[in-house]
């Protein structure tokens, strides 16, 4: 039973502990992760300048934010966009150009300047232009004859797989025919928010799809793209782990992820500049430098600027309704998506990623953690364990700090918290064993002392010390008859069987009428009554117990006999007065007891059952207490050892009422 009991609560404990390790990686570890990644992968420290923490360089932004909205009224006509597409295709040379949008509708009202607009893609043979996956299409009839025309123009043709995840998206946001005849190179824009280490959690930005599968073809991302285009499309191989470019000879990790089976990336952010990471343009004012230019004016910004550069052209006004493309992301929670975008160019073109901790590495982390707290619990004092547990928290923590500093994402929050809860857990199952210890040593004190003593200690065992105090109570010494010459024709095995017998029938008799037994002497048994069991009636409980002991006797003798061991009588003597009552001895070993006159004069009537032939005697001040209820022999003028003056004791012969 006690088997099932430990096994019953050891997998509850183990239940609790796990649920307390998937709620805390669920909802506290996200914004750890998000915490570190601002304030401790984006920060360089003093000795450390190699670390870039900003946007690289070669990546610049050109942003239609709200200075340029100001000028001309959105939706713009899209002619507008042509200056900028020939700012860059004719002076400033880009070595990549990505624009983060999507175009779904021909401007009926406008079409020429939508013609003017292709034309301008036409010339941009590094330009990379946006679409987006949805769920599934409203015409599916459709969508097929579309996504055939798109996968044969767009999709990636040099790529080798291993991996085969199944279709999330069964459909794209469809782009006129002039725009796709227009455009050489698309990539995705779709990012999925929410996962941090393969896992969905909310809704912020942490990870890239650079690619995704749809029906049958392997579709690049916007980033992606950008990449393939700048390297003439090399070859790709994909497995579980990595992605490959052989001919670049360069790969980077990825994660299927076993809750939404696609492709994912961390992305390593960059530290904020204002409201972006990468260095960025209005895009009025790159418009304003072609108006330039072909004035043979100054420009306000030079082409050289983005000479060889990767320019991500996108939208981002916040004091606009339909504009405000902003996501979540661990570095703001109005993170434009063009520079989410951007960071993700970076981190391909530059080999800039996130090293992440296998799972099973975390795990081996959180177990070891939680092993050493636990260990150090069992094996220390209250202040020194939860001091060392701080100490292993605070180092833990400096190393997780450290592996975000140098990019290497490592749980931080759940293996601090999993060691907090196994120093619960640890202290608990300490007081639990310490708790049975104790219930062992109270059984084991039992046997060797009154079990209200023993309480009495137990309650008191902070003030522990020799001293006690008076109190009136009634001492009971009884005595087996002529013992010496029955053990000399016994063994001292047979001896201590029938004295054992003898007590065991004796106690449970002294503990019916509140009495203590204080000790056993040889065969001799000290109980007290009416301390520490306060009882106002304890004279006549004693003369009760006596009475009933002398019966059990009795009994014990017809039982002997039939068996062949000797037959026994005792005297009983009973006293009533003052004792000093409380711990005897010294510092190191002391005994709770009873001393006094009254005890004395106990024994003594103990002792003259044998000069009388009685049985049970009792002093006249017990006699005053009970003497309404008891039958007794009155023996007058007796001499009593150390006592000057001669005194009247009594035989209890029977109870003649019953007390309550």
């Amino acid at each position: 039973m006690n088997k099932l009991k430990i096994a019953f609560f050891s997998i509850v404990i183990i239940s609790i502990l796990a649920l307390t390790a998937f709620i805390t990686y669920t909802f506290a570890e996200p914004k750890a992760y998000d915490f570190m990644m601002k304030n401790v992968t984006t920060e360089r420290l003093p000795f450390d300048n190699s670390k870039n923490i900003y946007g690289h360089d070669d990546i610049i932004l050109v942003v239609i934010d709200n200075k340029s909205v100001e000028r001309y009224r959105w939706p713009w006509k899209r002619d507008l966009n042509c200056k900028i597409f020939e700012y860059f295709s004719e002076y400033a040379k880009p070595k990549i150009m990505v624009h983060d949008a999507i175009l779904t509708t021909i401007d009926t009202d406008y079409p020429e300047a939508d013609k003017k607009y292709f034309n301008s893609l036409k010339k941009m043979d590094n330009l990379i232009e946006g679409f987006m996956y949805r769920l599934q299409y409203e015409n599916p009839s459709a969508g097929e004859k579309y996504d055939k025309i798109f996968i044969d123009k767009y999709g990636l043709k040099n790529v080798k797989s291993n991996v085969v995840l199944p279709q999330i998206f069964r459909g794209m946001i469809t782009s006129p025919k002039e725009f796709m005849d227009s455009v050489k190179n698309i990539g995705s824009i779709t990012i999925i928010p929410g996962f941090i280490n393969g896992n969905p959690i909310d809704e912020t930005y942490r990870t890239h799809n650079y690619y995704m599968n749809y029906k049958n073809s392997i579709l690049p991302s916007l980033s992606m793209s950008a990449f393939l285009t700048a390297n003439n499309y090399p070859k790709i191989e994909i497995d579980k782990n990595f992605i490959s470019f052989p001919e670049l000879n360069y790969k980077f990790r990825h994660k299927i992820s076993s809750y939404i089976p696609i492709s994912i990336v961390p992305i390593k952010y960059y530290k904020m500049q204002g409201n972006y990471s990468h260095k960025y343009y209005s895009a009025i004012d790159i418009m304003d430098s072609y108006d330039s230019i072909k004035q043979g004016k100054k420009p306000i910004i030079s082409p050289e600027v983005f000479k060889d550069k990767i320019v991500v052209l996108g939208v981002n006004d916040p004091l606009k309704d339909g504009l405000n493309d902003n996501k979540s992301s661990p570095m703001a929670i109005n993170h434009p998506a063009m520079d989410i975008q951007a960071t993700c160019i970076d981190n391909l073109f530059h080999k800039d990623f996130l090293t992440v901790l296998p799972a099973w590495v975390n795990i081996l982390i959180m177990l070891f953690a939680m092993f050493i707290v636990y260990y150090t619990i069992n094996t220390h004092t209250l202040v020194k364990a939860i001091s060392y547990t701080i100490i292993i928290i605070a180092l833990y923590l400096a190393i997780a700090s450290t592996c975000f500093y140098y990019s290497v994402i490592i749980n931080t929050v759940t293996p601090i918290v999993m060691s907090a809860s196994t120093m619960i857990v640890a202290y608990i199952h300490k007081y639990v064993i310490e708790t049975k210890k104790k219930e062992k040593v109270t059984t084991a004190l039992g046997k060797y002392m009154s079990e209200d003593v023993m309480k009495d200690v137990l309650k008191n065992i902070d003030n522990l010390g020799l001293g006690g105090k008076k109190a009136t109570v009634t001492v009971l010494f009884s005595d087996i008859r002529g013992f010496t010459s029955l053990s000399e024709n016994m063994s001292a095995q047979q001896v201590s069987e029938l004295l054992n017998e003898y007590f065991s029938e004796m106690e449970p008799i002294v503990t019916k009428y509140n009495g203590i037994i204080n000790k056993f002497i040889g065969d001799a048994v000290m109980a007290v009554f009416g301390e520490p069991i306060q009882d106002s009636k304890h004279p006549i409980n004693a003369v009760k117990c006596g009475l009933e002991m002398l019966e059990k006797v009795e009994e014990l003798d017809k039982k002997w006999q039939e068996e062949g061991k000797p037959a026994i009588q005792i005297g009983v003597g009973i006293n009533t007065g003052e004792v000093f009552i409380g711990n005897i001895g010294s510092e190191k070993r002391m005994e709770y007891t009873v001393i006094g006159d009254t005890v004395n004069l106990a024994s003594r009537l103990e002792s003259y059952n044998k000069t009388y032939k009685t049985h049970m005697l009792i002093s006249s001040t017990t006699y005053e207490k009970t003497k309404d209820c008891i039958s007794v022999n009155k023996i007058s003028d007796v001499e009593i050892r150390g006592k000057a003056e001669k005194m009247d004791i009594y035989e209890v012969k029977k109870l003649v009422c019953k007390f309550l």
